[in-house]
């Protein structure tokens, strides 16, 4: 199996529970010169010595193309996905995101595959036109970021409809969990109130549906092995939503701590940018795949602030990151 974007947040706790279920695993990471395995290097030793890392750029075909080599199953998780640094860089972001997965289509075709699952993004439908949002609500390219991963949801749909390709696209919803990176907005806020009296967030009045990452990680798993789900389209979402002031708030508590909440501006997307509500009908995924979400919020929220409060100096306390 091949899960590219090996060394991100949802796919290495993907390499992980894939190694833990002995299936060989291949994973493809982003090359750097310092050889940097990304959060894969947070794995158990043991972990990773089982596990097959190769170094390259998804947008470099014939790269793309020997990783795939006599693989099964590709996990295509490989994906910049910092909407921030979408508005800065949007050419780059493109290229990854699009080219990258056209690249994973385009070997996939030239191989034996039983089954590529895409990761999307709930980001794809942008500000709900309606709620919750279900599988064909409109995409709505509301950053850089959004509309890279529409194209990409579309070459993949084409490449089922045209070449009869195995896909699965998933579409989670935002999760959170250890080893995050404080740029998303459950770690920004736990670093922040274990370690300071102010928290700083950009828009309190936001709407999210919060999914803990081993619950992602088990849709992956259903999407991979489900028959007879080829071409289609899941969320994997916990079908609840919370506004993230009151989201800081929950945390605060569960941390047992006052702190105060305020807004940065430096953290606020471009007002046309801003999604305001994102709230997942997840009965497709749960018809199609059996896949049940089981760690409710506080949960979920408890076991991140533990990881979190142990593992602090992975984190730049307080700075904004893109």
């Amino acid at each position: 199996m091949l899960v590219t974007g090996a060394g991100g947040f949802i796919a290495s706790h993907l390499v992980e529970r894939l190694v833990n279920e002995r299936a060989h695993v291949r994973a493809f990471v982003r090359y750097n010169s310092r050889g940097d395995l990304g959060l894969l290097k947070m794995l158990e030793i043991k972990a990773l010595s089982k596990v097959e890392i190769i170094s390259g750029d998804l947008r470099d075909l014939p790269t793309v193309q020997e990783a795939m080599r006599g693989v099964s199953h590709v996990f295509h998780l490989g994906a910049l996905i910092s909407i921030p640094y979408s508005y800065i860089h949007p050419a780059e972001v493109v290229e990854t995101n699009v080219i990258g997965t056209l690249n994973v289509l385009l070997a996939g075709q030239s191989g034996k595959v039983t089954r590529i699952v895409h990761t999307s993004s709930s980001e794809v439908y942008g500000t709900a036109l309606h709620v919750p949002i279900d599988e064909t609500h409109p995409l709505q390219g509301q950053s850089p970021y959004s509309a890279s991963k529409i194209g990409a949801d579309k070459l993949t749909e084409s490449f089922y409809r045209s070449f009869s390709l195995p896909v699965v696209t998933l579409r989670p919803f935002n999760t959170y969990g250890p080893r995050q990176s404080a740029r998303a907005v459950v770690p920004a806020i736990i670093t922040q109130a274990l370690t300071q009296s102010t928290i700083r967030l950009g828009n309190l009045d936001a709407w999210r549906d919060l999914t803990y990452i081993s619950d992602t990680v088990e849709g992956f798993l259903r999407a991979a092995d489900t028959p007879g789900v080829e071409g289609e389209v899941f969320n994997l979402g916990m079908g609840a939503e919370i506004r993230i002031g009151d989201l800081a708030q929950l945390v605060t508590k569960l941390i047992g701590k006052p702190v105060r909440i305020v807004i940065d501006p430096q953290r606020l997307r471009p007002e046309k940018s801003e999604v305001q509500r994102l709230l997942s009908d997840n009965r497709l995924a749960r018809e199609r795949l059996g896949w049940i979400p089981k760690i409710n919020l506080e949960e979920g929220l408890s076991r991140t602030i533990e990881w979190v409060r142990k593992n602090l100096g992975h984190y730049k306390v307080g700075m904004y990151e893109i």
